[in-house]
């Protein structure tokens, strides 16, 4: 015999849809945070067992440049916080440009990582083409190492995020994304952003203001 189905919706609210997105992106973050723990770790050791040949190696950095990126990089934070109130507002011409804002300057940023590394790279500081024997022995060419795989694991987190900001921009001027009903989207990828920003903040000194 037949059983009488009632079909419903997996939320008995909208409040509830945003609390289980929220949830879940805050579950992911967490796994990014161990996943950049363990580099931050490892770059702490480094510096710990090797504090002079480290110092040597940073001295080697483009500080200015660094600088410059984590402005560049702070200003879209920035633009996606603004993005995201005005989604709550239900503005959808000013979360859209925001939105595409940011994304533009993410790629700023990628571009002048990029420039950074062929500089370091001509100067023999990264591994592609050899590195040079200016560097304070192995764990000055270790430290390099691991600030090529920091800064290069950011990097793939913030091409990852210039693709999600361009996305939801291009969603939102279309109408495909309806605000503010869905500003929880929004939300959703202002976090993985603000993530990856602070990420940047403590790689920074990390890496280039060793003294």
């Amino acid at each position: 015999m037949a059983e009488n189905v009632r079909l419903h919706d997996p939320y008995a609210r909208p409040a509830q849809q945003r609390t289980a997105d929220l949830m879940g992106m805050f579950v992911f973050l967490g796994t990014e945070i161990m996943l950049f723990g363990g580099l931050f770790a490892a770059i702490y050791v480094v510096r710990g067992l090797h504090p002079h040949e480290v110092v040597e190696a940073s001295k080697r950095l483009h500080l200015f440049i660094g600088a410059a990126n984590t402005a560049i990089l702070l200003t879209s934070s920035l633009a996606v916080a603004v993005a995201v109130r005005a989604a709550r507002a239900g503005r959808v011409r000013l979360g859209w440009m925001l939105l595409l804002g940011a994304a533009l300057t993410g790629l700023l940023f990628l571009g002048v990582k990029g420039m950074e590394w062929g500089m370091e790279a001509e100067e023999g500081l990264l591994p592609f083409r050899g590195m040079s024997d200016g560097l304070s022995g192995p764990a000055g060419r270790l430290f390099m190492n691991l600030y090529m795989i920091a800064t290069g694991l950011h990097a793939i987190h913030v091409s990852i995020g210039v693709v999600l900001l361009a996305g939801l921009a291009l969603r939102i001027g279309l109408g495909r994304l309806q605000l503010p009903e869905r500003a929880v989207v929004v939300e959703v990828a202002g976090l993985y952003w603000h993530l990856v920003d602070v990420i940047w903040v403590f790689l920074y000194p990390a890496l280039y203001l060793i003294r």
